[in-house]
């Protein structure tokens, strides 16, 4: 797998990858426009969604609907500003089959996003000039 990472102008940095552009900006207050996620925004949301993801297969598998279904992601962050804490709450109708309720949690913990931060990768930052 292979990203390319380009700079369109400000603090915009964009990443094209698989056809798409994923679009960053800072806030304004950081110098940006804030016309797009900050990249922490969207680590967050890759957690988010890929749980999300986890929790629609498990209901798709057994016919039910998504209807009223929803994650709600918080994040805590310490003294020094870097995030201590991450919470995922999975919102479910009041008529969702309670057999399922525990169910749906440990589908939510199988996102593959959550298991590299459970044993990060090794991140190596090189230069080079051409």
């Amino acid at each position: 797998m292979e990203m390319e990472i380009r700079f369109p102008g400000g603090k915009r940095v964009d990443a094209a990858y698989k056809g798409f552009v994923i679009r960053t900006d800072q806030p304004e207050a950081s110098g940006g426009e804030n016309s797009a996620p900050s990249p922490f925004d969207l680590f967050l949301a890759s957690l988010g969604t890929c749980s999300g993801y986890y929790v629609l297969a498990f209901l798709d598998r057994r016919g039910i609907s998504t209807d009223g279904v929803s994650l709600r992601l918080s994040a805590t962050r310490d003294a020094s500003h870097r995030i201590s804490r991450v919470d995922i709450r999975v919102h479910l109708p009041r008529e969702f089959p309670e057999e399922y309720v525990e169910a749906c949690v440990r589908s939510a913990n199988q996102c593959a996003v959550k298991a590299h931060l459970e044993a990060p990768p090794a991140v190596l930052v090189s230069a080079e000039r051409s």
